[in-house]
């Protein structure tokens, strides 16, 4: 693989593992109303190139100014993008997560910014993600960035959380919320993102949608984004979560008959452990073949550990029979 290649969970060279734990994607989807939108949307017209309807109804959903939303291709196409103003701004430094998704540290190097783990007072960009990834647990760094810096909240697994709470909205006042709704939908080959703009940060939006191409978010983008907003598709979102908390349970009890330590703290539809293994890359490799993916956490600075999204009990017990030590 070369090296300026990102490392991401899913679909790899062998095409897609039957039993993939190492997408955060929702095991209970793909959501039936936004699939059926998906596959309705109408590919034959772009779409409206301001996305006027739809900022009107994201906005409508998080109870903001339509202003206020800025569309995205993907969250990371919004990371490289608010990296890319920031950099035009000046800014030297972007503060990171120290376990942490690596599109925020990968678009600063691009532009030849330093980075730093989060908090960093130098820092002109400041990333956090909550509940985290790879880890699930919370993240307050940003309230202790600079004055004046830009502060954005990665949204991505909040619709996904089975424990504790949502940032209170004063810990918000200041901050960009990056919302990537296809993972909670199950729906993750459908990019599309949004960012909510604080308050009073119209300047700073205007200039996010100059540097985006046209059309970033295509026709089926748009069906799933406004699929994300329906009351119906809230509901089903709702309904998942227990069933996540039972199967996430169940999978923690199985990575300890496994003799895997479970690292404490996930709040989300994913967890780490380690396998008492001395060769992480060879086990991976030896379930890959039997049709059981992990996510190797050492690109999160996390070696000799994988992160695991909640599965089905079928995966796991695939997971059961497939992993030494059973």
């Amino acid at each position: 693989m070369p090296e300026s290649l990102a490392v991401h969970g899913g679909t790899d060279a062998l095409g897609a593992a039957p039993h993939d734990f190492s997408t955060n994607s929702n095991a209970c989807g793909p959501c039936p109303a936004a699939l059926a939108a998906v596959q309705q949307a109408d590919a034959t017209r772009y779409p409206d190139p301001a996305y006027t309807a739809l900022r009107v109804q994201l906005a409508a959903f998080h109870g903001v100014e339509a202003a206020r939303i800025v569309l995205a291709g993907s969250a990371s196409e919004f990371i490289h993008r608010v990296t890319a103003l920031a950099a035009r701004r000046g800014a030297r430094a972007v503060a990171v997560p120290a376990h942490g998704y690596g599109d925020y540290a990968q678009a600063a190097r691009a532009w030849g910014l330093a980075v730093h783990p989060a908090p960093h007072a130098g820092a002109a960009l400041h990333w956090a993600c909550e509940p985290s990834s790879p880890l699930g647990q919370g993240d307050a760094a940003l309230a202790c960035a600079s004055a004046g810096a830009l502060r954005v909240l990665d949204c991505a697994y909040q619709p996904l959380r089975l424990e504790g709470a949502a940032p209170l909205p004063e810990r918000l006042e200041g901050v960009w919320q990056l919302w990537t709704p296809n993972k909670a939908l199950g729906l993750t080959g459908v990019r599309a993102a949004y960012a909510i703009a604080p308050q009073g940060s119209g300047a700073d939006a205007a200039d996010l949608a100059a540097l985006a191409p046209s059309w970033p978010v295509g026709a089926h983008g748009v069906a799933l984004l406004q699929a994300w907003v329906q009351p119906a598709t809230q509901q089903w979102l709702a309904g998942c979560l227990p069933r996540l908390r039972d199967w996430k349970e169940r999978q923690i009890a199985l990575c300890a008959a496994l003799g895997w330590q479970v690292l404490p703290g996930s709040q989300a539809n994913y967890f780490c452990a380690r396998p008492p293994v001395a060769a992480l890359p060879e086990l991976l490799r030896d379930l890959r073949a039997q049709g059981i993916k992990l996510r190797d956490c050492a690109s999160f600075g996390l070696p000799g550990v994988v992160r695991m999204g909640v599965l089905p009990p079928a995966s796991q017990d695939a997971l059961r029979v497939a992993a030494p030590g059973r």
